[in-house]
């Protein structure tokens, strides 16, 4: 009787014991070793895990570069600083990067843009896009619900005045303010850049005009006044290139209707908002 139960578990013993043996024998045989740079990379980054970078968090990032998916100029938030310590780690220089920043092309909370209906529902842009394509009259504008401040995971935008407004010193460029704008009013743009077209409007002038006072009605003063050819009217709106302005600032000066913005001077539309 002793030994119907003794003999199965010396029996089930020996079995877990072998295959215990083979287990151990598999697991160091076919062990895949960790690159120790992953870590490290994991560590120099600035943990904000806001997918900016087009991976699935730091960690994927981390991994991406080491295997050399990514570039070590690949995040956004840590920009300059982080790329050269990660480039330290992966032996390599860095590329001479450019910050970049987000910019809304549209003032038409300060131009009194007129409204083309009563909206009542959800209080976002995609809702209020997916209703007639939103409430005011012009298609190409900011709607001001603040799909975009809810998206930014740094504090960087908020609506004032029905208008989405960009912090430039917390804005780290990633693009996803952008991304959630359902009607594409934001671009990511270089920090360096000194002035932009706030208007995206193609409509023609007069159209543009009967709707709102800060849209550009394509009458190319800006680049007729232009000394290096470094804006045109493209399509109805005008269009700064950027590899020919200078910032000299004399667009800015003459467009009749403000369109254009010196974001050296963006204190004067913060103000005009508040």
């Amino acid at each position: 009787m002793i030994m119907d139960i003794i003999v199965p578990a010396l029996i089930l013993g020996g079995m877990g014991l072998i295959f215990g043996l083979m287990l151990a024998f598999a697991s160091k045989k076919f062990k895949i070793e960790k690159d120790e740079r992953i870590e490290q990379v994991r560590e120099a980054l600035p943990g904000a895990n806001c997918g900016a970078c087009g991976f699935a968090g730091c960690d994927a990032f981390a991994e991406a570069v080491v295997k050399g998916e990514a570039s070590v100029n690949g995040c956004p938030v840590g920009k300059a600083p982080v790329a050269k310590k990660i480039g330290e780690i992966m032996g390599t220089e860095p590329e001479e990067g450019d910050d970049k920043v987000a910019f809304v092309r549209c003032q038409g909370a300060l131009g009194g843009i007129k409204a083309k209906a009563k909206y009542s529902g959800v209080n976002n842009c995609q809702a209020a896009t997916d209703v007639a394509g939103g409430d005011l009259a012009c298609r190409f504008a900011c709607l001001g619900k603040g799909d975009c401040e809810v998206a930014c995971p740094f504090d960087a935008i908020h609506v004032v005045n029905n208008l989405a407004t960009v912090d430039r010193e917390k804005c780290v460029g990633c693009g996803i303010c952008a991304k959630a704008c359902p009607r594409g009013v934001i671009d990511i743009i270089s920090s360096k850049s000194p002035v932009g077209v706030a208007c995206r409007n193609t409509d023609s002038g007069k159209d543009v005009r009967a709707i709102c006072m800060r849209g550009c009605i394509a009458c190319k003063l800006c680049e007729k006044k232009c000394e290096y050819d470094a804006i045109h009217v493209t399509n109805g709106v005008s269009v700064v290139d950027y590899d020919k302005c200078v910032g000299c600032g004399v667009c800015v000066e003459n467009c009749p209707t403000k369109a254009i913005v010196d974001f050296r001077k963006l204190g004067d539309v913060k103000a005009a908002l508040a």
